[in-house]
């Protein structure tokens, strides 16, 4: 019996139209695996800028500050970690604070002070 399965490529999917006659049959489509979930930090040790974890402050009005500042905390090697990054972090804060609509005050951890 022949294979009626046609194939229809386009930029990100592949559709598959079939006949009555390929139901019929067991599929002998293979599909790969899905990826892997990421969290924050990636199997090869590098930070996962997309993870939604991170609320979007990676790309947001103060995201070359985030990343700065994050970046540093977690590459540190001082002891306590990320002594070295309070200039970055600092940085940070003051970014935050010119964009007090983005960055509102109920988000902040409580006592901080602004």
């Amino acid at each position: 019996m022949a294979n009626s399965l046609t194939t229809v490529k386009d930029e990100k999917d592949i559709v598959l139209f079939v006949s009555k006659m390929d139901h019929i049959q067991p599929s002998s489509i293979k599909l790969s695996k899905p990826e892997s979930q990421q969290g924050l930090i990636l199997s090869d040790g590098n930070i996962n800028w997309m993870c939604p974890c991170l609320d979007g402050m990676a790309t947001g009005p103060c995201g070359i500050e985030f990343r700065n500042a994050f970046a540093c905390y977690h590459n540190s090697k001082q002891n306590p970690q990320g002594k070295d990054c309070l200039d970055k972090f600092r940085s940070m804060q003051e970014c935050m604070e010119r964009h007090p609509l983005t960055y509102q005050k109920e988000h902040l951890p409580q006592g901080s002070s602004q």
